[in-house]
């Protein structure tokens, strides 16, 4: 028999498998429902989560380990927690007019260009102006193949990767690559004596209370991550470098419950020394080897910094050919197989969420968590490592596999069309059964209200998705809203 997700994900963290009792699930069908078993992966990942921290939590507090739960109704709202970000009354900007599907002259190839610099190197690649119109970037692709664009793209610094079948990245060194590699990565880097940690109380109970997590992640699955260990008592200071500053509303959406800050890596030495010498947690986002060069690779944290938990997050894995190359969740889903499960060849789909990054970063918020619990029984610096690459292979070869299309009536839910990547709903089951607030509703984003609070914050009023880690006693909201919490180095913890 299969073993189920969160059981899969219990046990790549390391976990004890008798914790596995300790988590009930509220199931409830047509939350992120899709023809790969997304609800299914979503919930164990956020299960794993959930039990990692009450894990920790019993640990702190010397008594009986809490019960968990997770219901996918909180989940497939987290998942899309951008849609339901509203700040003063705005809906979020979305994804560029360049980053979509485009059809070649052989098939289709996915493009990323949110942010400005990615833009200007897509349409150098292409030998067009700055912020092309769509039809000036559909004209050029369609002319080329997307084996030709995949690498002339890359070359110039920008990203595109073509759509490939499952067999196909399989098939491919990077695929063999990934399907070799653990779910999650951990190590023991060193012999530190166990981690001592301050009494635990409080009403909620935040079992990361008095951890200092230094944030050197971007985009989502890096700040989910974060965000999630905010939630749980983390002190959380996000640093991005000044020159390459975070989308406003996705930095809005992935950071509540942080501090936030620019860092210039390349002239603030001293002032990075003195946020690591303080440090407990140090997460990465970069490509794997990008941040070598400051003193921030696994092995130089634990020489700088030992007794460390360092976790590290990439695309496409820390090995094979394409390890080094920038990647987001939308391209992995076209690389691997996922876009034509959830389409076809002839007309790729994706996922109801960003799933990966979503569930990833639950993941690795549970990995961190873990190993400050294992720090506390056995010290050790600790390094774990995930990429966005593995969810998507756990995914394609899940539990559940491609679901009958025909016993559904096709995925229900929000889908990219690949000619306008706007929204296009999907025809589909109604769904009629019990929702949290007792309302029967059509798809899982308008079931939200339960999960969306209000707050204030210097960007203006917020309203935001709940995160959907839940344990007896544990928190349920945020600490504080997202925003800038000074200049000075010195003082920022």
């Amino acid at each position: 028999m299969t073993p189920a997700p969160v059981t899969v994900a219990w046990e790549a963290l390391g976990g004890d498998p008798a914790s596995l009792s300790r988590l009930s699930a509220v199931v409830r069908d047509g939350a992120l429902d899709a023809r790969l078993p997304v609800r299914e992966v979503a919930r164990g990942c956020v299960g794993a989560c959930a039990l990692a921290a009450a894990e920790l939590a019993a640990r702190r507090t010397g008594r009986a380990m809490p019960a968990a739960e997770v219901d996918d109704g909180a989940v497939a709202t987290a998942f899309v927690s951008e849609r339901h970000l509203r700040v003063g009354g705005r809906a979020p900007v979305s994804f560029a007019p360049q980053s979509r599907f485009w059809r070649t002259a052989d098939g289709w190839v996915r493009t990323h260009a949110n942010y400005p610099h990615h833009r200007a190197r897509l349409s150098a690649a292409l030998g067009l102006p700055a912020d092309p119109a769509a039809e000036t970037v559909a004209a050029a692709l369609a002319e080329r193949s997307a084996g030709e664009v995949e690498e002339s793209v890359y070359a110039a610094g920008g990203l595109a990767v073509a759509l490939r079948t499952a067999r196909e990245w399989a098939a491919h060194e990077q695929g063999a690559a990934v399907a070799g590699m653990p779910l999650v990565a951990r190590e023991r880097l060193d012999e530190e004596p166990p981690r001592t940690f301050t009494d635990l109380a409080g009403d909620p109970l935040r079992p990361a209370a008095g951890v200092r997590v230094l944030d050197l992640t971007r985009v989502i699955a890096g700040p989910v991550a974060t965000r999630t260990l905010a939630l749980l008592g983390a002190d959380v200071l996000r640093v991005d470098p000044p020159r390459l500053p975070e989308l406003p509303d996705q930095h809005a959406d992935t950071g509540f419950g942080k501090r936030s800050a620019t860092l210039d890596l390349t002239t603030d030495g001293r002032a990075l020394q003195e946020l690591l010498d303080a440090a407990d947690v140090v997460v990465t986002g970069y490509r794997p080897g990008a941040l070598d060069r400051f003193g921030l690779g696994p092995r130089a944290l634990a020489g700088r910094r030992p007794g460390l938990v360092v976790a590290q997050l990439s695309a496409w894995g820390d090995e094979g050919p394409w390890a080094g190359r920038r990647g987001f969740d939308s391209l992995v889903q076209a690389a691997t197989g996922i876009a034509v499960a959830e389409g076809s060849a002839e007309r790729p789909g994706a996922l109801p969420a960003q799933a990966l990054d979503h569930g990833t970063g639950y993941l690795l918020a549970a990995a961190v968590l873990r190993s400050l619990t294992e720090q506390s029984r056995e010290g050790g610096t600790r390094l774990v490592r995930l990429s966005l690459a593995r969810t998507a292979q756990w995914l394609t070869s899940g539990p559940a596999g491609v679901r009958d299309v025909q016993r559904t009536n096709g995925p229900v839910g929000i889908r990219d069309d690949p000619e306008t990547n706007g929204p296009v709903r999907k025809a589909g089951r109604r769904t009629t059964g019990p929702v949290p607030d007792d309302r029967t509703t059509d798809t899982p984003y308008e079931r939200a209200d339960r999960w969306l609070t209000g707050t204030d914050s210097p960007l203006g009023p917020l309203r935001h998705a709940r995160s959907p880690v839940s344990f007896e006693g544990g928190p349920r909201d945020w600490l504080r809203p997202p925003g800038n919490w000074g200049a000075d180095p010195a003082r920022w913890w």
